[in-house]
């Protein structure tokens, strides 16, 4: 365990690192808008395993049947209230959408238990447990984590150019530097905590497209609610007693927006308004491999190279290491033909 989370304090300082020394510069450039665009249909659809396993969730005395009704009945509710409301109602239809169809789903499918309520320690001193405090070197589990951290590179630099491209930022560059650098730094912070480190597998642009709203200022709030609800257990445990298939519904509604947002930028990069069959190509095949890779059964996946399993195993890192060779090798763009 020491070993495997100093590897992510180390992990995560590597990419402080180069972030500051600039080196992600030139990953930057192969963000061309066709590759953004299948960027943002790959970060949908291979969540697509992770909604599954939620919707269809056996654990439960529904039947699959009755969540598959359900869940459809929400998902429209949904998309109807995102068509009639207006103004603040609108932006937080997630907000309603969740509470209401928690308080229906109860009491018309009762059957599934909830998760039991978390009661930790007491808030505060709980918190403090369990740090790594004699961290344990070990070359074979860094040289692995080493790998988990060039996906997430990827993952960090795909997530923030699709979203500046979805919104028009300027100053991507810097941006990235910055954002890139904090992953890396929460990352050091997780390892001497014992925990998991963020990972930006971004739906951000789903978000923005769903509550219309693109401003970072709404993060601070936010940010801060998150960071004191870690010291009320009760809270915790109240949010994590949501059903599953509500948790799948939002994500679903939220990645529909993000295939919305993955296509207006397709037809963005279309010449006269016409999506040539080169860049159709481009977009397509990286999003329907990773889509492939993303639901490969586990004992497949176990048959790949330990080291390399963090990446031939991530239906989006392959995807958008796909998209690089068709964009900037195989089809290039000064090859289109209509």
């Amino acid at each position: 365990t020491e070993a495997i989370y100093l590897s992510v304090a180390l992990g995560g300082l590597l990419l402080a690192l180069l972030a500051a020394t600039g080196i992600l510069g030139p990953l930057q450039r192969l963000f061309t808008s066709r590759v953004v665009a299948a960027v943002l249909l790959l970060l949908a659809f291979t969540l697509a395993p992770s909604i599954l396993g939620r919707l269809f969730d056996t654990g439960g005395l529904v039947s699959p049947l009755a969540r598959f009704l359900f869940s459809l009945a929400m998902l429209l509710f949904m998309f109807l209230l995102q068509r009639t409301l207006r103004g603040v109602w609108k932006s937080t239809v997630i907000f309603w959408s969740i509470l209401i169809g928690t308080a229906v789903y109860l009491l018309l499918l009762p059957g599934d238990p909830s998760p039991a309520l978390y009661s930790g320690g007491p808030a505060v001193a709980g918190f403090f447990e369990g740090l790594i405090t004699k961290p344990h070197f070990d070359p074979g589990v860094l040289l692995s984590f080493l790998f988990c951290y060039l996906a997430l590179a990827i993952n960090d630099v795909g997530s923030i150019q699709a979203t500046s491209e979805l919104i028009g930022t300027s100053g991507v560059g810097r941006r990235l530097r910055r954002g890139v650098a904090v992953t890396g730094l929460a990352n050091i912070v997780s390892g001497f905590l014992g925990v998991v480190g963020p990972v930006n597998y971004s739906i951000s642009a789903g978000v923005i497209a769903s509550t219309r709203c693109a401003s970072r200022f709404t993060l601070v709030p936010a940010a801060v609610l998150v960071g004191l609800l870690a010291f009320v257990p009760a809270v915790v445990g109240i949010i994590s007693s949501i059903p599953s298939v509500i948790i799948g519904c939002v994500l679903l509604f939220i990645l529909t927006s993000q295939i919305a947002a993955g296509l207006i930028v397709a037809f963005d990069c279309a010449k006269d308004g016409n999506l040539l069959y080169e860049s159709a190509v481009v977009i397509g095949f990286p999003v329907l491999l990773g889509t492939v890779v993303a639901f490969l059964p586990g004992e497949i996946v176990e048959t790949f190279p330990v080291v390399l399993r963090p990446i031939l195993g991530n239906g989006f890192v392959v995807g958008v290491v796909a998209a690089f060779v068709l964009e900037h090798v195989i089809v290039r763009p000064s090859a289109e033909r209509p």
